[in-house]
């Protein structure tokens, strides 16, 4: 079976509700997965904007999620540590968890959703940056799933 990404929010490609944005309630949208792995220890999410001005912009990371996991709810809260063991990172507003589509007036931008598939638990405290979660991946990827939303003003 195929590792897939997907939500009930939006198709692949879509625009992305403005329930999730910056310009809404700014909450994180359901995401849905298939296909886990075999030999999956943990999930790792990384939502990054690469038509941000500034360079790539991280929306979201969060780790440690149960290979058991096969969603993420609508409006995952914005604590550091779940009971499930997931942890989320750092966003680039400085915040941890989700931070929604808020890009400039002009084109719309392209929002990734990617999920890995890991070998391993990742060793790393909560609030850990997008760099820091993709350096810890390396050689650990079984997978990659993905999801890519628009969104202008």
């Amino acid at each position: 079976m195929t590792f897939t990404l997907t939500s009930s929010a939006f198709q692949e490609g879509a625009f992305i509700p403005k329930k999730y944005t910056c310009e809404g309630p700014d909450v994180s949208p359901p995401l849905q997965w298939q296909g886990v792995p075999q030999g999956t220890r943990s999930l790792a999410l990384i939502c990054d904007d690469p038509d941000a001005p500034m360079g790539t912009w991280v929306h979201w990371v969060l780790f440690n999620i149960p290979p058991t996991e096969t969603s993420l709810p609508e409006g995952v809260p914005p604590q550091e540590t779940f009971r499930s063991g997931a942890i989320h990172g750092i966003n680039d507003f400085r915040r941890v968890g989700y931070g929604g589509p808020c890009p400039p007036p002009g084109k719309p931008h392209r929002y990734y959703f990617k999920l890995y598939a890991l070998d391993t638990v990742l060793h790393l405290k909560p609030r850990a940056t997008k760099a820091q979660v993709v350096t810890a991946t390396k050689g650990h990827i079984l997978a990659e799933a993905q999801l890519m939303g628009r969104y202008g003003r």
